[in-house]
């Protein structure tokens, strides 16, 4: 039986017609120059390949034994969250005019690209209170690392501190990038559930370079930017935040608590879970940071008939300029992802923004206060968004595996990378309903108890 595939491979006389033009006689003519020590002998040890149609069956039988946030509620945040996106948002970003996009480098055949671009741009600094931003960045670990870089060039300082509170995975990249480049990391312990600010004043001296916060932090709560602007400052270190974009709808903007850098994840606003990535990073700068800001920025100008345009503009990677100048090696951005965020942004609107923040608030608050009546201790003494860690009497792996036969995806364990054993970071979203909140509770409270 002849299978048909939906890629179809070089037939036999396309690849005698290409050896004919090479004046070959057999494939293994290309290989020649290799030892043939090292060349593969016979063929791979792999299943045969199936027909389509069998193929398509086998992945969905195994899709079919995921559990996935479609089926069940869940309460897992910790970087990447389930959050209501706009059916209009997957219609946009399917257009081919954007999902197979290149670099636009040409701008007269790229106005739709750029202008795209420009508008996510506007509506990061609306955000974040910051005066520029670029085109965005592979995520916002890699966002942070960069921000880092950027303050060690600008400072001609060496050292670095971050707060234990900033995601474990944001600081493990920055201390990877760091190695690379020559400069220190250096963490601020923890008071309770924020940044303990007596060790960052005790820390920080004139070799400093930059202070690194989260905003809401990893925990969920809420840190004092403007108490920790003034230990930067009074130093001559910059004042790097990491911020949720949907925290920032209510929020105070960062940069009008005297961040000069702003960076975080647009996955809250319009890019889905998709298993922890592709997100998208966005970066954002004070003024006189505009020409060091990795990555590329879009800006708007007017064409020769005076009509508004757009075109790619301070390009500080080292493609462009002399290397050893360069602020970066950063030189692609997340086009399609970026686009994303933009049109969600648009289609909620300002208000709408605002009152899917909201909820995320009340939600989250909602379900610290059931837990707390159930006797359960929330651990977060400082106000907190939408993600708060609660204790509980059982290890956090087992719990979770309760939970999951219950239907329901439970929270993060903290263990392994804090050390907190039988606490559990919760996240609760505007998705999460009474029903959905109040199931957890239910079944946790059995498991708890030995119900289950």
């Amino acid at each position: 039986m002849t299978s048909t595939y939906r890629y179809l491979p070089d037939t036999k006389q396309d690849q005698e017609e290409m050896l004919a033009f090479l004046n070959m006689s057999s494939i293994d003519e290309l290989f020649e120059d290799i030892p043939a020590e090292i060349q593969l002998q016979g063929e791979l040890n792999i299943p045969k390949a199936d027909p389509e149609v069998l193929l398509l069956k086998k992945m969905n039988r195994l899709a079919s034994i995921n559990k996935n946030a479609n089926q069940y509620p869940t309460f897992l945040g910790a970087g990447t969250y389930d959050h209501y996106i706009p059916s209009v948002v997957n219609h946009m970003i399917s257009r081919s005019e954007f999902y197979t996009a290149y670099t636009p480098y040409q701008p007269e055949i790229s106005q739709g690209e750029l202008q795209a671009i420009f508008e996510f741009q506007t509506m990061v600094c609306e955000l974040t209170g910051m005066d520029v931003a670029n085109s965005s960045m592979y995520d916002g670990f890699t966002s942070l690392a960069e921000s880092a870089s950027l303050a060690v060039s600008s400072t001609r300082r060496s050292k670095v501190l971050v707060s234990k509170a900033v995601h474990p995975e944001s600081r493990a990249i920055l201390n990877t990038v760091a190695s690379g480049q020559g400069y220190t990391v250096e963490d601020v312990n923890l008071a309770a559930d924020v940044t303990d600010l007596e060790k960052l004043a005790e820390q920080i001296d004139k070799g400093t370079a930059a202070v690194i916060v989260q905003y809401p932090n990893f925990f969920g709560s809420i840190e004092d930017l403007a108490e920790i602007k003034k230990i930067a400052a009074a130093n001559g270190a910059l004042f790097i935040v990491s911020a949720n974009p949907l925290a920032l709808a209510l929020l105070q903007a960062p940069g009008k608590l005297g961040a000069d850098i702003v960076i975080g994840d647009m996955q809250p606003l319009g890019i889905p879970m998709s298993f922890g990535g592709p997100h998208c990073g966005y970066f954002a700068v004070s003024k006189k940071f505009m020409r060091k800001i990795p990555g590329r920025i879009v800006g708007q100008t007017k064409d020769e008939k005076g009509q508004r345009g757009f075109v790619l503009t301070l390009q500080a990677r080292e493609q462009h300029i002399r290397r050893d100048k360069a602020s970066s090696n950063i030189c692609s951005n997340q086009a399609l992802n970026a686009l994303a965020s933009a049109v969600c942004m648009s289609a909620l609107g300002k208000q709408g923004i605002r009152e899917m923040a909201q909820l995320n608030i009340e939600k989250a608050d909602y379900m610290a206060k059931c837990l707390q009546k159930k006797g359960f201790i929330v651990t977060n003494q400082a106000p907190f968004f939408n993600e708060f860690v609660v204790e509980l009497p059982l290890p956090i792996k087992e719990v979770n595996a309760k939970l999951l036969e219950a239907g329901i995806i439970g929270g993060f364990d903290l263990v392994s990378d804090y050390g907190f054993e039988n606490q559990m970071l919760i996240a609760v979203t505007e998705q999460r309903t009474k029903e959905e909140i109040d199931q957890f509770i239910e079944v946790l409270e059995a498991v708890v108890n030995g119900g289950i």
